[in-house]
């Protein structure tokens, strides 16, 4: 099977990986072509454009930073539009809003291709290991078309109908994703403020209720200061802002989650926008010190 994937950012690279280490053909292209060059060195072809690779491909997977992006790649000058046709398919999985996903989809459809959104819960290590969650919607043809792509990515691959849904379920789950390292980032230096041991808290919540692959795998590096990014602050605060408006469109309070954008946006302004997201426990710590 051969494969197009556009966008070789820290997720796109792992993925694209996975791909050739599992058999499949993969084409690739990046903006910046010579991050093309270690897949390359791994047996991929390159395309010199978006349109290239889809012209070659029968199908192509995107995953891009952020919605403007996302529509860059297909309707700028040699773009997916330029060479989508029937028979092909289009898959994005890139998290954006819901209205990106149909203003692709509706694109797509009108060249005679096929259009399947499918954003992927996880980050850095699991699209490494192929333990990604995939939150597909749209073609369910396509889908079908792509399992064996997506058994290689993840774990798990839903199906949750038609475009947009798949967009929706990934900004809610980022939204509580990153206002729960809010809580967490608050916890770590609220107990080291009051005397205690931040790294007996870690062991304690991990024998908890709430005990969780993120505070197990985010805990000790981030008293140690290190924020080597598996999923940027930057690309964080994005979903939150996106998560947020789709709760303006369906009048959702959403106070904590708010409160957490504005946490992100201040790590944003710390220049800390390139660093994992848990360095927003660095806004937190700036509070203990200016106190």
């Amino acid at each position: 099977m051969e494969v197009g994937f556009l966008g070789l950012g820290i997720m796109g690279k792992a993925m694209s990986m996975n791909l050739l280490k599992n058999g499949f053909k993969v084409t690739v292209w990046n903006r910046t072509l010579s991050k093309c060059d270690e897949v390359v060195a791994h047996g991929a072809s390159v395309g010199e454009t978006p349109a290239e690779v889809v012209k070659k491909c029968n199908i192509t997977i995107a995953i891009l930073s952020d919605p403007a992006a996302a529509l860059s790649v297909v309707f700028d000058k040699d773009g997916v539009l330029d060479q989508i046709c029937s028979g092909k398919g289009y898959i994005d999985m890139s998290t954006v809003d819901p209205e990106t996903s149909c203003k692709i989809s509706e694109a797509i459809a009108l060249k005679g291709g096929h259009f399947l959104e499918a954003p992927v819960s996880g980050s850095k290590q699991p699209a490494e290991t192929g333990q990604l969650v995939i939150l597909a919607a749209g073609d369910k043809a396509l889908y079908e078309e792509a399992v064996p792509a997506f058994d290689v990515l993840g774990k798990k691959s839903f199906f949750l109908g038609p475009v947009g849904n798949g967009a929706k379920m990934k900004l809610v789950v980022n939204m509580i994703m990153g206002s729960v390292m809010n809580a967490f980032s608050e916890g770590l230096t609220l107990a080291e403020r009051s005397g205690l041991n931040p790294h007996s808290l870690l062991d304690v919540l991990d024998l908890g209720g709430i005990a969780n692959p993120m505070f197990r795998g985010k805990g000790p590096e981030m008293l140690k200061d290190n924020y080597s990014p598996a999923f940027p602050l930057k690309h964080q605060q994005k979903d939150m802002r996106l998560a947020l408006a789709l709760g303006d469109q369906n009048a959702v309070s959403m106070p904590v989650a708010a409160a957490a954008n504005e946490a992100f946006k201040k790590a944003r302004s710390m220049g800390l926008g390139d660093l994992d997201f848990s360095a927003v426990y660095e806004t937190v710590k700036l509070l203990k010190h200016s106190s």
